[in-house]
């Protein structure tokens, strides 16, 4: 076999991707016909076809199938490396891409960009906030914060911290609570997913059918319809920290649900840029500004209600959680 044109390879991956050869020259910023041109001489090259036309679409078969398999985790690397050294003689390191949740951006992470560029001036941040998991190489992301499990492929993923869901409500609805049963807080109106407080309850020793006065799908959106005294909601503690600490809201129990396939949050980055200096110092601000917050809401009002205070897990976890879940002794809403 002749020496493959490696130049070809990186107009494969993206015709692949998109299946169509107008779309892939938009891309990559070519014209039709010289990406046509690159993948005849690729299949020339190696002496076999690697698509299936079919009408305006083409197919990967299954030689073009292996070959992407093959040299897809190469070429993401090349893209990496490049991506590391042009911000190494640009200067563009001063510059970090990150994508994460809405609700994690508004609830915890925006509050304390000033921090951030107190303790790094040189060193901008630009926010994505999406709940799509995107492709980090592909999009251009040096970073991701997550929630899930911990495994996404070809990522590097660090635990941040384990945030369990606790039910937090406004000043009037810890008033109203005080002192009595789990059974009154399920005569309150609640917010969120059903499913999820039937958990609860079940662990709060109560069977209960839920139904809520309202369903978000976004966290923030919820905790905000809290603290204008809309109803109760199940919240993962980072989530409402500093709420908590304000005293805008109230946790109402320190039963906690956990899920480690959903409640961990996850610093998730391309391995290569494990010793990035902008990676690194997001690394340890992050770390930093999460134990001190932990160390605030665990500190906040806790289980107006009269049952014994305890932690529960809604299924086996090995993450380490970071927070505590059960808090001190409580005092009196006001």
């Amino acid at each position: 076999m002749a020496r493959l044109p490696l130049h070809t390879l990186p107009s494969f991956r993206v015709i692949a991707r998109t299946g169509n050869l107008r779309a892939a020259a938009d891309e990559l910023h070519l014209t039709h016909s010289a990406v046509s041109q690159q993948l005849r001489l690729l299949e020339s090259q190696l002496g076999f076809a690697l698509f299936d036309r079919r009408a305006r679409r083409i197919v990967l078969n299954a030689a073009g199938s292996a070959l992407l398999q093959a040299i897809g985790p190469a070429l993401d690397q090349i893209d990496d490396g490049v991506r590391v050294a042009t911000a190494a003689a640009t200067g563009a390191e001063t510059r970090l891409r990150v994508t994460l949740l809405p609700s994690f951006a508004q609830r915890w992470l925006l509050p304390r960009m000033g921090d951030w560029h107190a303790q790094h001036p040189g060193i901008a941040i630009e926010l994505d906030a999406s709940q799509q998991v995107v492709d980090l190489q592909r999009e251009g992301f040096h970073a991701a914060i997550r929630q899930g499990a911990g495994h996404w492929r070809g990522l590097r993923a660090e635990l941040l911290i384990d945030a369990p869901k606790v039910p937090v409500g406004a000043a009037a609805a810890a008033q109203r609570l005080l002192g009595r049963d789990v059974a009154a807080l399920a005569r309150e109106p609640l917010l969120g997913n059903a499913a999820i407080w039937e958990q609860w309850f079940a662990l709060s020793g109560l069977k209960v059918r839920v139904n809520p006065v309202a369903v978000f799908n976004d966290a923030g959106l919820m905790l905000q319809a809290v603290e204008q005294n809309i109803g109760i909601a199940l919240s993962r503690e980072v989530l409402a920290a500093d709420a908590l600490r304000e005293r805008r809201l109230f946790r109402l129990s320190s039963v906690a649900l956990r899920d480690a396939t959903v409640d961990a949050y996850w610093l998730v980055y391309p391995p290569e840029l494990h010793d990035w200096r902008p990676l690194a110092a997001l690394r340890r601000w992050l770390r930093a500004q999460l134990d001190a917050s932990a160390r605030a809401w665990s500190g906040s009002d806790a289980s107006p209600l009269s049952a014994p205070a305890r932690t529960a897990a809604a299924g086996p976890t090995k993450n380490r959680s970071r927070a505590r879940s059960a808090a001190p002794t409580p005092r009196r809403a006001r």
